[in-house]
Parts: structure tokens; C-alpha cells; sequence
């Protein structure tokens, strides 16, 4: 390596550091020959990186102390925390690659349905009434807790999947992503650890990294968390959370049994942990599974949705369901954030759908579809020798192992120079031991370029 290049690298060493807040302003940075020494670089290197980062303002000396960070605002990135991760397993990436890419490139690794599968003449005939609604809903602020009559149907729709709780029990947020943060804002603080499933929905590692928060992550079996190694990680790194998807597990479409659910909960009371429960697939199961905000009485967890999946991602609100208390606390955190719930008219547009006799149909309708494009797609991926880790009660994604060992992420690198989103397996898992994983959307694969390409990757992988 190169003198600039060796002192390019303790430079960015030193400012991923800094954005990522793992050092503050007014912190003292490592000495010279430390520094030197964890970067395998020679001392004089580092004070001619320390000498340009203080050119640069970032650093300051300080005569026989050392040096110091400026003290001054930085930009926190979360890219920067956590694990340097290839961009095809780093969640933030390939969030944006997801929503980014144009509608005109097949999305096998996106985690919503196509624009034509949602209800599509509700939505429009809701927004035509919205057109006539009374002048406040379409001019100002939501209520600090949402509408209320949205919520009073959320509090029925949940007591009928057996989860007991009044319309005051129930917070709707500007999507079930902000009903998350706002749930990390009011538990955690910096450094605190959470626990998660190997694999998880990308997007939890992407949000407990802003919140700067360690991520301890436990095996999931085909019927919830390997008990064993969650109680082994609740002894030995006290997570202040855990955070999980109980029916139609994201990605791996696995289901909870009862007793590792009741199992999971006699250990979070034993060990004072706190439960997130992300139902966001619920209303796809064929029949209801076993839920831990139901089996606990949301005593420690929490249970969160939103719309999405079901009925449109554009009309953005999520909820939250918990104990009164920590509802009121949410609230505030929520005025803080957000000044007030949901848009009146999102609230209003989605009530309508949910009340005026569609959605039963359309939630029927979307299942039996689904079943169906869900054999046709793994028949063909069990063509090219690509096989479901389980086989999914209901919804749209699919876990699969590829043959022979293929890695995922390089698969995932060549399938999209050639126009094709994919989500390898380790975008998925803290461990980073799922390269031979991969999620497919099967509402998403119905254009063939989809599996001419994955022929075309395995069988040059083959060779």
C-alpha cells in the first residue's frame, strides 16, 4: 500500500468514527502510536493524517494533550456504523436499490405487492369521497393519537386475533417504520442492546443503527427462535429488547409454535426483557397462529402493524398496540417527533377501505392468488435446483437455499448489471453466515427475465 493510501485509510478510520458517533466532540483520539499500531501503519503516517484532518477542521491539537475532536456539530451516518458491509448485504443499500429502481426492472428482492394486486377501485372510490369530506380533515392536524374511529376498528380487528384492547390502548403513527422508531426512542438509549432473529427483516439492523444501539442476533428454527441460544444471549448480554415477526416470519415465512412462543415469554419476565412483536403479515395467514402480545396480555410486548402490505404503501400509517402507559409515554414521543398522528385524510381513506365491504373479499382473493403463484414460482426455482427452507402458511415471500453452495451476494451482484433486484441472505442476517440464502418475492417474479437470469447465474455458477 501506498504512503497516501495508507494515510487516506487512517483518515477514513478516524472520520467513520466520528460520523458514527462512536467518538464525540471533545473526545480525545487515540495516541499516535496506538493508533499506529491498531492500523498496522507507522506513527509518522498518523500524525500526517492527524495533521490533515486537522487541516480540515475536523480535529484540533492540543499542546502535550494530544488530539482532540473539534468541537463542533458533525453529520451522523448510519451508514458508517456497525460492520463495513459489500453494498448487496448492507441494508441501507439495498432499501434504496429496492425504491429507487425504476418500475420497469423486476423486483424479486422488494418486500410489497405490485401496484395491481392491491385494491386499486377502493382506494379510488375512498379518495372520491375523501373529495366531500368536512373541511378540518382535509386542512388540519391529526390528533395526537390518530382518529379515532380508525382506532376503535384496529381495537375490534385486534380482539378478534385475540389481543384484548380498547381504542385508547391503540397509537397510529406515520407508518409502521415510525411506529419502530418511536418504540427504540422511548426504551432504548445509546450502546443498549437488542436482540433479533438470524435471519430479520433487513430494516431492523438499518433502524437500531441509527439509534446506535448493539445488535445481538439468535438463530430462528422453522418454529421460532432456537431457545437455547436466546436464553444464552439474554445471560450473557442482557438486551434491553427483542424484536420479532411471530406469524409469517420476515424473510423466512416460518411460524411460531405455541410452546416456544410461551417459552420466549416465561424467559423475557425471568429476565426483564421487553418484546416487539411485528405482525405487519398477519392478515395474510390462512388461519390465526400463535401471537405473543396475545399470550402475554401486552404486559411486556408490544404489537406492531401497519397498512402496507395489505392495501397501499403510498397512504403511509401504522400503529401501535401496548399498555396504557407506555401508549401515553408514546404519545408524547410522537408529539415530539411528529407534532401530531397520521394525516386526518390517509386515516380517513383507509377507514373508509377497511369499512365499506371490499377488504374481506380483497384479502380472500389476494390469499387464494397468492397460494397459487407461490407453487407455480417454487416449482420453477426447484427447476433451477433452488429449494424453499420452509414451506410458508400464506403471504408472498419465500426463503430458498441455492444449490451447490452458490453465494448469494455474488448471484445478487450479477443478477442486477443485468437488471434484476435481488435480496441475498446475508442482507438479512447480523451473523452474516446466510451467503447461501436467498428471499424471493413471489408476487414479484412474473415477468420470465426473472428465472432466464437466475438460469443464467447458477448455470454459470455451476461451471
Amino acid at each position: 500500500m501506498k504512503l497516501a493510501e495508507r494515510r487516506k485509510w487512517v483518515m477514513d478510520d478516524i472520520k467513520r468514527r466520528i460520523t458514527s458517533r462512536t467518538i464525540a466532540s471533545g473526545d480525545k483520539l487515540p495516541s499516535i502510536r496506538s493508533c499506529a499500531a491498531r492500523l498496522d501503519v507507522s506513527p509518522s503516517t498518523v500524525v500526517e493524517a492527524y495533521d490533515l484532518l486537522a487541516a480540515e477542521g475536523l480535529i484540533h491539537a492540543r499542546r502535550g494533550a494530544g488530539f482532540f475532536v473539534a468541537d463542533k456539530p458533525q453529520p451522523f451516518a448510519v451508514a458508517e456504523t456497525g460492520p463495513q458491509l459489500e453494498r448487496e448485504i448492507d441494508p441501507l443499500w439495498v432499501a434504496r436499490q429496492s425504491l429507487d429502481t425504476g418500475e420497469d426492472v423486476p423486483k424479486p428482492g422488494c418486500g410489497w405487492l405490485p401496484a395491481d394486486w392491491m385494491p386499486v377501485a377502493s382506494l379510488r372510490k375512498a379518495m372520491r369521497s375523501m373529495a366531500t369530506a368536512d373541511i378540518d380533515i382535509l386542512t388540519n392536524y391529526g390528533s395526537a393519537r390518530g382518529d379515532a374511529k380508525l382506532r376503535r376498528l384496529l381495537s375490534q380487528r385486534l380482539y378478534d386475533q385475540g389481543v384484548a384492547v380498547g381504542p385508547d390502548q391503540v397509537l397510529l403513527t406515520g407508518s409502521g417504520s415510525q411506529a419502530l422508531d418511536l418504540v427504540c426512542r422511548m426504551l432504548l438509549s445509546p450502546g443498549d442492546t437488542v436482540l433479533v432473529d438470524d435471519p430479520c427483516y433487513f430494516n431492523f439492523q438499518a433502524l437500531l443503527r441509527a439509534h446506535q444501539i448493539s445488535i445481538r442476533s439468535v438463530p430462528y428454527t422453522r418454529t421460532g427462535p432456537d431457545l437455547a441460544k436466546f436464553e444464552q444471549a439474554l445471560k450473557e448480554h442482557r438486551p434491553r429488547l427483542y424484536l420479532t415477526n411471530s406469524a409469517l416470519h420476515n424473510p423466512t415465512g416460518a411460524t411460531i409454535s405455541a410452546p416456544i412462543a410461551h417459552r420466549v415469554l416465561s424467559l423475557a419476565e425471568a429476565h426483564d426483557l421487553v418484546v416487539v412483536e411485528d405482525d405487519i403479515f398477519a392478515e395474510f395467514e390462512p388461519e390465526l397462529s400463535p401471537r405473543l402480545a396475545a399470550l402475554d396480555g401486552l404486559d411486556r410486548v408490544l404489537r406492531v402493524g401497519s397498512f402496507s402490505k395489505t392495501l397501499s404503501a403510498a397512504c403511509r400509517c401504522g400503529y401501535i398496540a401496548a399498555r396504557t402507559d407506555w401508549i401515553e409515554a408514546l404519545t408524547d414521543m410522537q408529539v415530539a417527533t411528529n407534532f401530531s398522528g397520521p394525516s386526518p385524510m390517509v386515516a380517513g381513506l383507509l377507514h373508509a377501505v377497511l369499512t365499506d365491504g371490499s377488504y374481506r373479499k380483497h384479502m380472500e382473493s389476494l390469499k387464494a392468488r397468492l397460494v397459487s403463484r407461490r407453487d407455480e414460482v417454487i416449482d420453477r426455482l426447484g427447476a433451477l435446483g433452488i429449494s424453499p427452507w420452509v414451506m410458508p402458511r400464506g403471504g408472498f415471500l419465500v426463503w430458498c437455499e441455492l444449490p451447490d453452495g452458490h453465494n448469494a451476494t455474488e448471484v445478487a451482484r450479477a443478477a442486477l448489471q443485468k437488471g434484476l433486484v435481488l435480496a441475498p441472505g446475508n442482507v438479512f442476517s447480523a451473523a452474516l453466515d446466510k451467503e447461501t440464502f436467498m428471499r424471493f418475492n413471489v408476487s414479484q417474479m412474473q415477468d420470465p427475465m426473472c428465472f432466464e437470469i437466475l438460469a443464467d447465474l447458477v448455470g454459470n455458477a455451476r461451471q
